[in-house]
């Protein structure tokens, strides 16, 4: 395999940083696993052990039928979730109608329960965790180039990003409006935002997959079911709204998740962008569709994908070799200009005096796949860290 050397591609990031002048994010579950939040195995294996005596049987049954079906072991709550929600589609939640030895009524009851277990899971996680760091680089994007509206689009239901902007004060918007029951209102989204408009500077969530704090609310005068976010919640009161199957992508414009998807596609399709992936599996193939579309489609995009672990880069090669836009970074491998390289580590050659921050050296590994080196980073190269600290720690 060739060899590239780690710290000239690192001197070219910091390139892309200075002049890119609208830079985007994509942040997955490895992005809330640096805060100690549980990958979706570990989040399955905890849903699982916390399910009544009832339900937890189906749940298994269900779980080994995915994994005959799909020839693997590794299935996820997400993977059994989605096998729910058709269980319920087709059954139409009747008692007397089963699909895969689960009926109806059963299947309703197991997916509210394991949206519930996950949200337990999910929120003592986030009481426990420390987002500091998370805070720095809110700080840091917030003071950031002003001139183009800050995206954020996650796959993550924690609420993680959330608290830490709140933290440091900096105003966000995710498409719900209002106050006593906030809304989805689509066409807050679909419209571009002129300089001078007040929320301009606002920071952009868009959480394609749900969170823990949205709910499934009836609407007692048409009968119909909608989605509301809420504020903190200590004890969920309706059916969460997390991770959604593809027949609630398909629900209505009404919801959240279509708008997400158009925003994420029209976001990458217009002009020069550098959008970062942290924590992103690429696993959710509706996601991956928009995002190699819109590589294909627009050559002024450029993709920069840290991975954790070098599988991953593995598992990116065939599309990255395809994509001389798509830049993907592992921590002993890299894929750039559709060709597949080890790193290499070569002080003779480029400035070596931060590499501490990207490289470890003891054990010869590029460390930019965790989030929190990913932001300190990204903190250290923008000259403006006693500001951004000033802006956490309020000295």
């Amino acid at each position: 395999m060739n060899q590239i050397n780690v710290i000239q591609e690192i001197d070219e990031f910091k390139k892309l940083l200075s002049y890119s002048k609208n830079i985007g994010f994509f942040f997955g579950a490895g992005s809330s696993c640096a805060f100690g939040l549980p990958n979706i195995y570990k989040l399955t294996e905890d849903v699982e052990s916390m399910l009544n005596s009832s339900l937890k049987p189906h749940f298994l049954n269900l779980k080994y039928s995915l994994s005959d079906l799909h020839t693997r072991t590794n299935i996820s709550v997400e993977d059994i979730l989605n096998y729910v929600r058709q269980i319920r589609e087709i059954t139409g939640e009747k008692e007397d109608r089963e699909y895969d030895g689960v009926n109806g009524r059963v299947a309703q009851l197991l997916d509210e329960q394991i949206c519930k277990k996950i949200f337990d899971v999910i929120q003592a996680k986030e009481r426990a965790a420390d987002i500091t760091e998370l805070r720095k680089f809110f700080a840091w994007l917030d003071i950031a180039n002003r001139s183009n509206v800050k995206e954020v689009f996650t796959t993550n239901y924690d609420l993680l990003l959330e608290k830490a902007m709140e933290d440091n004060r900096i105003p966000y918007f995710d498409g719900f409006v209002g106050s006593y029951e906030p809304f989805f209102w689509p066409e807050s989204i679909e419209k571009s935002v002129s300089n001078n408009d007040s929320t301009f500077n606002w920071i952009r969530l868009w959480k394609i997959h749900g969170s823990l704090n949205w709910e499934f609310r009836k609407d007692s005068l048409s009968d119909s079911f909608k989605i509301v976010r809420n504020g903190k919640v200590d004890e969920p009161e309706n059916e969460l709204v997390v991770y959604p199957s593809k027949e609630k992508y398909n629900l209505s414009r009404k919801q959240p998740f279509i708008a997400y998807f158009d925003r994420l596609k029209n976001y990458l399709l217009q002009g020069e962008r550098l959008f970062i992936f942290s924590g992103y599996s690429f696993s959710d193939q509706h996601i991956n569709e928009i995002i190699f579309n819109s590589l294909r489609q627009n050559p002024r995009l450029y993709a920069i994908c840290m991975c954790f672990s070098d599988e991953q880069v593995d598992l990116m090669e065939p599309n990255a070799i395809s994509h001389l836009n798509l830049c993907v970074m592992g921590p002993q491998k890299m894929i750039t200009n559709g060709k597949l390289y080890q790193w290499k580590y070569d002080e003779s050659i480029g400035n070596a005096s931060e590499s501490n921050l990207y490289w470890n050296k003891g054990e010869e590994r590029f460390i930019l796949g965790d989030f929190k080196k990913l932001s300190a980073f990204l903190i250290a190269n923008s000259g403006k860290k006693k500001s951004i600290e000033e802006a956490v720690y309020g000295k």
